[in-house]
Parts: C-alpha cells; structure tokens; sequence
C-alpha cells in the first residue's frame, strides 16, 4: 500500500519514503514510526503504543521518542514548530494531520505467475462473484454525546458482519475497509483500491436521546447516488435501526433473495448498549496488536460481558485477548492463557453457536496446544457460515501451512488477501505465503515471502525469527543473520522451545529443518 501526502509517497511494500520519485534515507524504526502515524491519522497515537509497536515494547527514554519524532519531521521537511505533518498532542501522543490518500501500488500483491490449478478455479470463482461487491466505511460523528462515539464503528463493523454472510455478496474485509474514512475517501479511489462497485457510508448525529443516521449507497464507478435514506429513533433503539439499515441496502441493491436466507444473515443483536459499545471500543485496541491496548480490550470485553452476560461476542473478544497473551507471551502464565482463551470461546458457542467469529476463536485455541487437525475443523466451520470471512480464511491459511497441507494454504491465503486487500495483518499473510513454500522445501521463495512480511510495518518478533530461518535455509547467510540479530535485540529471551509452541509445525521434517536453522543461528 502507498499513501501519498503533499510531495511524499510513503511505500509499505518496498518500505520507502519518496519524495518526486527520489528514495529519502530513513532509519528502520523512523519509517515505522512513519507508518504507523500515517496508517493511524484518524487518531492520536500514545507514546505507549509507539514504544509497543516501535521499539517492540523495550524501555526506552522520552528524548529516543522525541528523537525519532524529530528525524521523521526533519524528512518531510517539516519541524516542532509548523507542525504541518506530525502534530504533538502534549499529555497524549501524536498524531499525523496532513491530508493523505491511499494508492494501490503498481504491482500485484499475488505472484500468480505460476498459479496451482485450485488457485486459478479459485480466482475464476472469486470473479464470479465479484458483482455486486461492496466495501462499508466506518461512519462519520458529527455532532452527539461522546459516549455514543463508538456508534461510528460498532455500526458499520455490525453491518460487515451481516452482510458477509449473504454469499451472493462479496464484502470487504473490516480490516481494509476501515483504512479508508469519509469524508477524505473518494469514492472512485475506494472502488480502484478495494476492487468494489459499491461503496456504503454515512453519518451519526445524536442529539439528548434521539439518533439520526444517515446512510449512503455510491457507485464508485461514477459516483452517483444508488440510495440513501435517513433513519430515526431513540438512542436505545439502534439495533432496530441497524436492522432497517441492513434491509434497506439489500432493497438498494435490488437482489431477490430467500427471506430464510435474509433470517441467517441476522445477527442476535444484544439488548445493552452500554455493552454493545464497551465490545467495540475493545475491538478497536484488540486490532492494534501490542501488548498495551491488549490490556485495554481485555478490560473493555470484561466490562462487556458484566453487563451482558449473554453477549457471545464480547465472550470471544475475551479468548482473542488470552489467545493473543499466549501466543505472544505477553504473560509468564502461558497454561492459564491457553485455559482462558479456551473457556471464553466455549462460553460464546454456548450463546451464539452460529457466529462466525465465535468459531474462528474456538479454531485458534487448538493452535496453542498444536493441535491443527481441531483447530482446521472449527475455522472451516467459521469460513463456511461467512464464505468471505478474511480473517477466517487467513487463519485457515495459517493452519494449513503448519500442517503440510501446501497447495490449501497458498489458495486460501492469497484469497485472504485479495478479499482484505489493505488488511492491518497484511504482513502475516504474506509470512503464511513463505510458510506454505517452506512446507513444499521452496526455500528461495520461502525467504522472499516471509522478508517482504517481517519488513512490513507492524510485524511481530516471530516473522522475523521466521525470516532468519528461512534465509538460512535458502543459502542466504547475510540476511539470515540480519534477521537473527534483529530478534535477539527486540526479544533476548526467544528460544527455539518458544518459537515451536508459536508455531507447532506438523511435519517432523519441515519442523526438523527450522530447528536445525534457528540452532545455527545460536538460538537457544
């Protein structure tokens, strides 16, 4: 992905800035700090999520943040007292404020040059499929009690999920759509980056305890005006409203479509709105993917579920959180993660046997325990009730890959990243891309994949211990080392135990070369 702003075009597939075309030199971690306000802009970042997602967690001093800060100004020609790219909000962070659009960049992100025959069919349905296609952006608060701010997420990302379900429509992933904010998105460019038709805004208006939306339907091809409608009530009427809204597009896009199947795509809409609003302002620290806002989604979901016991959802953002403890080893308590995570998933099947992503958390806590063969059946289960479910499909992807099964995983993680082309675990997809030619002992390409991963802004240590092996593996001795003396700085403690029980390889084989690798490195 590229965004353009004022002269500058920041590139996150080759990791450059560029100004007119001239490549403008940045330190590693300046570029990601870049990145990260840039992909952020509609928010202050804190100090503490720079340090998390920048320097991977690590003490480090006020003056090194400020240093960084200033290095980046300094290559936008900008400084501390213009401020006309990156704003200091003292007491709270910074926040990128000049104007920026998203690009796709030139080149596709699937190397299809030599596509497996399932990928071609795969690719052939997609495009079957492909109209009417529709990407929802998050809602615009104009004006309103601030509690209810979180209406101008909760909503559209409620609306995803219906949608999602219906499958003679294909619906952008969350992950992409919410990139891309009215009113700076042009919708023609909405429709060139997200590959869509149709795209759907709209805006939020409460004023004591009346609601007001407004929602629009745009043809991004043209930009006209398919539908729009204004919608009314009181404040503690939203899910009837979210209902209306839902129907109504489904009227705008003039699809006849069986009233049973309408009936599945509902979702069972919790009554309190209070925790419906405490469950979405979790998910927006959950997909942040540090430890710091791990810790606020976990207290988020916790108040969410007080409130509403019943919430199946908010149940399986809290075995998300535990998931992401473990998996991450954000606590000592590996075994008690693992429980909790596991605990929380059933509790959501108990409430909500049918949502999407309930299972998709039930799948991932087998992973914690190796145990692929249950986890594939349970993320199945969850890509089958929502076909374009990305996360669903890159987690299946994920799980293939480990488990030897090669030619499923690459399929399935190229249409991940097709569906979610902007998708915040881009960078995951394009290492469980690596991870299925490791599986197939095409280590050149291998290395290539899981590179452009942990370079990617937002990867995790593990990517990177990944890209040593890989390197290694592929003769390229430079790189490997690179990467190994990468992770040791970013996490001295990483042993090959650990990265084994992040990645719980299948094949003795496979698994036996990564090892030998890792150990050549001087892993423990």
């Amino acid at each position: 992905m590229i965004y353009a702003f004022g002269a500058y075009e920041l590139d996150l597939a080759t990791v450059e800035l560029r100004a007119g075309g001239t490549v403008v030199d940045l330190e590693p971690q300046v570029f990601a700090l870049l990145a990260l306000l840039v992909e952020n802009r509609e928010r202050v970042v804190s100090r503490d999520e720079l340090i998390e997602k920048v320097w991977d967690g690590r003490v480090v001093s006020d003056a090194a943040v400020a240093s960084r800060v200033k290095t980046a100004r300094q290559a936008l020609g900008d400084d501390g007292k213009s401020q006309q790219f990156i704003k200091t909000i003292h007491g709270n962070g910074y926040r990128f404020v000049a104007k920026a659009r998203a690009q796709r960049p030139a080149t596709a992100v699937i190397d299809s040059s030599t596509p497996a025959p399932a990928l071609a069919d795969m690719v052939q349905r997609l495009d079957k499929i492909s109209r009417p296609s529709l990407a929802v952006l998050p809602f615009r608060y104009v004006a309103g009690d601030e509690r209810y701010a979180t209406l101008a997420s909760a909503l559209p990302d409620e609306l995803i999920a219906d949608l999602s379900r219906l499958r003679w429509l294909l619906v952008t992933a969350r992950g992409s759509s919410f990139r891309l904010r009215a009113p700076e998105a042009d919708f023609g460019e909405v429709g060139r980056l997200l590959n869509v038709r149709y795209c759907l805004s709209g805006t939020i208006e409460v004023s004591g305890e009346r609601l007001v939306i407004l929602v629009e339907l745009v043809d991004t091809h043209d930009g006209a005006v398919v539908w729009a409608d204004r919608f009314s009530g009181r404040i503690d009427d939203v899910h009837a409203l979210r209902e209306q809204i839902r129907s109504q597009v489904l009227m705008a896009l003039e699809i006849r479509i069986p009233l049973h199947e309408a009936a599945l795509a509902r979702l069972t809409a919790v009554e309190n709105l209070d925790a419906w609003s405490a469950y979405h302002l979790g998910l927006q620290h959950l997909y942040r993917f540090n430890r710091v806002d791990s810790g606020a989604a976990l207290n988020l979901f916790q108040r969410a579920v007080a409130l509403d016991p019943t919430f199946a959802r908010a149940n399986a953002g809290l075995s998300f959180v535990h998931f992401q403890s473990a998996f991450m080893h954000y606590t000592d308590d590996i075994d008690g993660a693992v429980d909790r995570a596991r605990r929380f998933a059933e509790r959501g099947l108990e409430l909500d046997p049918l949502d999407p992503f309930v299972n998709f958390t039930m799948g991932r806590t087998y992973w914690l325990e190796g145990d692929l063969e249950t986890s594939l059946s349970w993320l199945e289960r969850a890509t089958d009730i929502s076909p374009h479910y990305a996360q669903g499909i890159y987690a299946r992807a994920w799980t293939e890959a480990l488990a030897g099964k090669t030619l499923d995983g690459r399929d399935h993680v190229d249409l991940a990243m097709r569906l979610s082309p902007l998708d915040p675990l881009h960078y995951a997809m394009l290492a469980t891309r690596g991870l299925t030619h490791l599986a197939a002992d095409e280590d050149e390409q291998a290395a290539h994949w899981v590179e452009r991963g942990a370079r990617s802004p937002g990867a995790h240590v593990l990517i990177g211990a990944v890209a040593a092996a890989t390197h290694h593996l592929a003769g390229n001795s430079v790189r490997a080392s690179f990467w190994a003396d990468n992770v040791r700085r970013r996490i001295d403690s990483l042993t090959r135990e650990v990265f084994f029980q992040s990645f719980p390889i299948r094949s003795d084989v496979m698994r036996a070369r990564v090892d030998r690798a890792l150990l050549a490195l001087g892993f423990r």
